[in-house]
């Protein structure tokens, strides 16, 4: 999923990202106009690009959806691991060096099959500063419905932590990585899968 599509119009259709975490204060929404989502396999992985920085659209390049998280955001994340990170930029999605000369992968057309092996090994960026939550930090205040579908409870926000927050702020090169709760990540899956 990300921010264009076919008629430039989202994929889902409509599909909108917001967030607090490019701005200079954390009460000013923006909307982000370079981000990307990946679900299946297992994994998810979401990624939403600075709007003011210089290479945003490489950054969060949408064109490689068929090699899905491990190259269009490599990451140490474990398994019943939840935490947030400081992180550098990763490389350009697709882009990679063989004998110091730059190269740029093209995805094989769907017709010809599955892509069994790939050209380089993705680089995972470096992290520092891991803060850990614990699960009922980040899923204690989902909001619940009940019963008779009538009344819900709840904040829908995990209670301490942000909505978003931007990593990374020593890069210079305009690109960060975006943490946010899983309510956000919550709202992206149900739309893709029940508003497209």
């Amino acid at each position: 999923m990300d921010p264009h599509g076919a008629d430039l119009r989202g994929n889902p259709l409509g599909g909108l990202v917001y967030s607090n975490a490019f701005g200079t204060d954390n009460n000013t929404y923006s909307q982000v106009i370079e981000w990307h989502n990946f679900v299946g396999g297992d994994a998810f992985c979401f990624k939403a690009c600075n709007p003011a920085g210089a290479d945003a659209a490489r950054y969060c390049e949408h064109i490689f959806d068929r090699i899905g998280c491990a190259y269009n955001a490599p990451n140490n994340a474990q398994n019943n691991v939840f935490e947030v990170c400081d992180g550098e930029s990763q490389d350009f999605p697709g882009i990679y060096s063989v004998n110091g000369v730059e190269m740029t992968y093209t995805q094989p057309a769907e017709s010809l099959g599955p892509i069994t092996t790939m050209p380089y090994d993705p680089v995972v960026p470096a992290s520092s500063n891991c803060r850990p939550y614990a699960s009922s930090d980040l899923f204690g205040a989902i909001a619940t419905v009940g019963a008779s579908g009538a009344s819900a409870t709840g904040t829908g926000r995990p209670s301490g932590t942000r909505t978003g927050s931007a990593a990374g702020a020593g890069a210079t090169n305009g690109a960060s990585t975006l943490a946010f709760s899983s309510i956000s990540l919550a709202g992206v899956i149900f739309s893709a899968l029940f508003l497209s």
